[in-house]
């Protein structure tokens, strides 16, 4: 067994794959192995969450194909939710209890670009944390929109999927237009803070 605080520091900086890649649009493998290379993994997606400055990560954004996202992510009641979830199996509302907000979202595979996208309030995610012991989380505010948007990814499916085709174009438009800050091997390589073709 090994604490969360263990895992939160000391790890490398990956590369965040990008949209478009196969790992990104495939299905995961669940997870059965909790050992030592799974921690010194999941310390490394935290480095790399970290950098990029993001409140979720999937596996798949760092080029792994297993069913793992971690989080960093305030709820509706400014509440800050931090941990690992494996092999999720969300849970979201439906008939009355089922209402839908609005709001910005991105993703750090599409680095500077935001799109409004109605998701459900809250969110249920259950699965397993990085000792392999069964845990549910319960999601409001941003926290739910980022336990399905990290979920979405486990499935192989990014947030443009599920936007109109006039809103993906805008959206790869606005990622075109801030390119220059994303060098191929970003967060490993920082953001640039010039256009160099200016």
């Amino acid at each position: 067994m090994i604490d969360l605080a263990d895992l939160v520091t000391g790890g490398q900086v990956l590369r965040v794959t990008r949209w478009g890649e196969p790992v990104l649009h495939e299905p995961t493998v669940p997870v059965t192995v909790f050992d030592e290379e799974l921690h010194t993994f999941l310390r490394n997606m935290f480095a790399t969450m970290a950098a990029a400055e993001g409140v979720g990560l999937a596996a798949t954004q760092v080029g792994d194909n297993r069913s793992i996202f971690i989080y960093h992510c305030i709820d509706a009641d400014d509440r800050f939710h931090t941990g690992v979830m494996i092999n999720p199996v969300l849970e979201l509302p439906e008939g009355k209890d089922r209402q839908l907000v609005a709001d910005d979202e991105g993703c750090l595979s599409l680095p500077g670009a935001f799109s409004s996208l109605a998701r459900p309030s809250t969110a249920i995610c259950r699965g397993l944390d990085h000792n392999g012991t069964p845990i549910e989380l319960h999601g409001t505010g941003m926290f739910a929109r980022c336990l399905q948007h990290e979920t979405d990814h486990l499935s192989g499916m990014v947030f443009g999927d599920r936007l109109s085709d006039r809103s993906r174009k805008r959206l790869y438009a606005d990622h075109e237009a801030t390119a220059y800050r994303y060098p191929t091997e970003w967060p490993i390589e920082p953001k640039g803070e010039f256009d160099p073709t200016q």
